[in-house]
């Protein structure tokens, strides 16, 4: 029999952003602390929740109780009123002014808020501004409290439901009851499922229609997560047949409807024994089809520069550059001279950053309009190093809009160049390509450079592979290593790895770049890391272990996961004070953070590292420093951010730091691949650590199978 349980959310102690289920620690009549769990859509310190659920025993955490219903309440006690004002849920009121407010007001502080605001001016250091400002936001928040309520008692917390009413206003209701789906496409961060669960208590049904087409885009959507530009649609219907958990005949006529409303795509594409039918999000396949016809453009129209004499100018270049080119360098050298579109690869120390140099160096006498491009704030960075000249983000030099939501530079407004280089062009999805060709004006030559054996692009597609695998766009391959210092062991041991050589593993006593300490048990391994980091690696090598250590691991689960290793270096790293949590994450002044999605109205991308500058409980967001540009984050926004001490080798691929250490072990099987090893000591400069195991070390080098990505441009360039 369900028993009723009622507090006030003390502590959110843990919290899954993906399927909301929670730990948290509730103040009770019943005894002081109670941990109770569950999922929640959206919960908040200091509310009121009353629970229906059961009580049972946990092996470990002992007795907790379990959630099944539950609804929220604003408090109504002032020790609850001044918990809920401290989390920030009033704008402009933080932990000063919560303490000094409730300790005034007591029991009528809310009521203040609500009927005289002007009150709240007794309190020292509110003034008329800040009031109005309260005011304003108190009055935003009242005009919606019925609807957040009725959303609320149909499960869709406060966060989520203030969310759908600023998109939909007073149509609210209307929307969410006709078709939850919407709010798939309408709101960020909201995903099927959650719309699934609103959905189910309204009494939507699991074979509607609007439900099975919104679970077939839904799977489409995780499958290009997963880096699939199209997918086999005899593979969709299996999946979402026991996704959604309806019939297959369902699910035909589902794709039909989607087909005819153009939301989906449906081709035929060759596969290694016949024909087969796929299907594309409708953005995707256009991305494709699009890259294919503008590179097809670009190579067929005339440059804008005038010929160069070939010859000629790869002996002026290399004299200027004091280099005597090796022969797979001149060739490369002399298709970026000749040809419109030029693909450039290979390995660590193979000189495709001089080749760079030199391609800018015999162009810049021709021409002034020269882009130089990379896909990330870092790589972007690292080019201009290179050059000694500027380079930008893709994302920058398309200057998106905030307002319309797209990029300024397009077919219609191009760039302005003759040439562009691309560099680290392995890490391009399909989006971001073809809108960085549509903007690129006829008479451009383009010259892609990356390293086909990293790691593909974080999002969907296999841009660099695709290209060199349909032979439509001249390339060059560079085989011979040069870049390889006296002792070196990076690039010679990168280059192993590539050809399936087990790495010569030093002595971890010998004076080396290449370190590997065998450690066995997986806690011992993240113990003895984080003295690595914190302790020994800087006191040796003097590097600093926030910003010159980067941590990379494998697996984001796990004792030697990347959330177990970011709380193990955050407490050793940063033992400042824990002044805001949210979903179960601390964060702290000084924290290393990650941006893990593309924000254009920030200017901020997917894969940026910054510092915790500031963290404001008064205004409720927080500050954080991206290569000296500051950014700030309102705390309903903090789920774009993650600790990043340590992070996956894919979130940080693009990025160098002069010291990587990566644990690989036998407890990341799943994800020992040749090509993630590989990546993952292609990121350091100076100095690499590997902890672990040699079997994991052997396992990974002999995985040479790259999981398959599901596109169609390789097709499209070649027809």
């Amino acid at each position: 029999m369900e028993e009723e349980l009622n507090g006030i959310i003390e502590k959110i102690v843990f919290s899954n952003e993906e399927n909301g289920y929670s730990v948290v620690k509730l103040k009770s009549k019943l005894k002081d602390e109670i941990q109770i769990v569950g999922h929640f859509t959206s919960i908040q310190l200091g509310e009121t929740i009353s629970c229906k659920g059961n009580w049972v025993f946990h092996p470990k955490y002992g007795k907790q109780f379990t959630v099944k219903s539950y609804t929220l309440t604003i408090p109504n006690d002032a020790s609850s009123i001044q918990k809920y004002l401290e989390a920030g849920n009033i704008k402009g009121i933080g932990v000063v002014h919560a303490k000094k407010i409730v300790d005034h007001f007591g029991e009528k502080t809310l009521e203040i808020i609500d009927k005289t605001p002007s009150r709240l001016r007794e309190i020292e250091g509110i003034g008329k501004k800040k009031v109005d400002s309260i005011k304003k936001y108190w009055g935003e928040q009242k005009e919606s409290r019925d609807i957040l309520i009725f959303l609320q008692g149909h499960g869709i917390g406060p966060s989520l439901s203030k969310k759908i009413y600023k998109r939909y206003g007073e149509k609210c209701l209307e929307t969410v009851k006709n078709n939850p789906y919407s709010l798939t496409y309408d709101i960020m961060g909201v995903g099927f499922k959650t719309a699934d669960t609103i959905a189910k208590n309204f009494g939507i049904q699991k074979n509607d229609p609007m439900r099975i087409e919104a679970g077939i885009e839904y799977v489409l959507g995780e499958l290009s997560e997963d880096g699939h530009a199209c997918y086999p649609e005899r593979e969709i219907i299996t999946l979402a047949a026991e996704k959604l958990e309806v019939d297959q005949a369902d699910l035909h006529r589902a794709i039909t409807s989607l087909e005819s409303k153009e939301r989906i795509i449906r081709k035929n594409l060759p596969t290694s024994e016949e024909e087969e039918l796929f299907i594309w999000l409708k953005p995707l396949f256009f991305a494709e089809i699009g890259i294919a016809k503008h590179l097809k453009r670009l190579r067929r129209e005339p440059s804008s520069i005038r010929e160069i004499k070939i010859e000629k100018a790869a002996v002026w270049v290399q004299e200027k550059l004091c280099i005597e080119f090796a022969g797979g360098q001149i060739q490369a050298l002399e298709k970026s001279f000749h040809e419109k579109v030029h693909v450039i690869t290979g390995g660590p120390g193979t000189g495709k950053s001089t080749i760079t140099k030199a391609i800018l160096a015999v162009h810049e006498k021709l021409t002034s309009n020269i882009i130089l491009c990379a896909p990330t704030g870092k790589a972007a960075k690292r080019l201009s190093e290179i050059t000694n000249k500027k380079a930008s983000t893709i994302h920058s030099i398309l200057e998106f809009d905030p307002n319309s939501g797209i990029f300024k530079k397009n077919g219609k407004n191009p760039l302005t160049c003759d040439l562009i280089i691309i560099d680290e062009a392995s890490m391009i999805d399909t989006l971001l390509f073809f809108s960085l060709l549509k903007a690129i004006p006829d008479g451009a030559k383009v010259v892609c450079i990356g390293d086909i054996d990293q790691l593909p692009s974080v999002g969907p597609g296999a841009v660099l592979k695709d290209i060199i695998e349909s032979r439509a766009i001249p390339l060059s391959r560079l085989f011979q290593i040069f870049r390889q210092g006296k002792g070196s062991r990076i690039v010679i041991n990168a280059h192993n790895i590539n050809k399936g050589i087990f790495p010569e593993l030093a002595n971890t006593d010998e004076k080396t770049d290449f370190l590997f300490y065998e450690i066995e048990s997986p806690e011992d391994l993240k113990n003895r890391l984080v003295s690595l980091v914190a302790e020994e690696i800087p006191s040796k090598y003097s590097f600093n272990p926030l910003s010159e250590i980067q941590v990379l691991a494998p697996m984001r689960k796990g004792i030697i996961g990347v959330e177990q290793l970011n709380q193990a270096l955050q407490e050793k790293l940063n033992p400042n004070t824990i002044l805001i949590n949210r979903m179960g994450q601390p964060f702290k002044v000084g924290d290393k953070v990650m941006q893990i999605r593309n924000n254009y109205t920030k200017f901020v991308y997917n894969g940026d590292v910054g510092f915790i500058d500031e963290i404001d409980t008064e205004e409720t967001n927080l500050t954080v420093v991206f290569d000296g540009k500051p950014i700030v984050y309102e705390f309903s926004e903090l789920n774009e951010i993650v600790l990043s001490y340590a992070a996956s080798v894919h979130k940080f691929q693009g990025s160098e730091s002069p010291c990587i250490v990566m644990p690989i072990h036998t407890s990341h099987y799943m994800l020992l691949q040749r090509n993630l090893l590989y990546t993952g000591i292609t990121r350091a400069k100076k100095l690499v650590v590997l902890l672990g195991t040699k079997q994991a070390i052997a396992l990974a080098i002999k995985n040479d199978k790259v999981e398959k990505r599901h596109t169609g441009l390789s097709y499209f360039l070649s027809n």
